[in-house]
């Protein structure tokens, strides 16, 4: 083995040992069931919705069609799907 070959080697199982060595940290709490309250405190009563949900399924249509644009202007300046080879040479 070429001596970047080895580095490549020690620095990946230097690796997955500080991940298994760490990955104890990543833990959550218990999950025995807390005794907080239900519902969303935010909202100010036991449940309900916080901010604007139809305000949030706008921006999510604005994005699609912005995404949606800006693709079909990068196949219109990039000269359109590739077509295929008619054997001519």
């Amino acid at each position: 083995m070429r001596r970047s070959a080895i580095t490549r080697s020690a620095a990946g199982v230097a690796a997955t040992v500080a991940w298994l060595l760490f990955a104890g940290l990543a833990l959550a709490e218990s999950p025995a069931p807390s005794q907080a309250m239900s519902g969303d405190p935010r909202a100010g009563q036991a449940a309900g919705f916080v901010g604007n949900p139809a305000l949030a399924i706008a921006i999510v249509v604005l994005i699609v069609a912005a995404s949606l644009a800006a693709t079909l202007a990068w196949i219109r300046a990039t000269g359109g799907p590739a077509r295929p080879d008619d054997g001519v040479r």
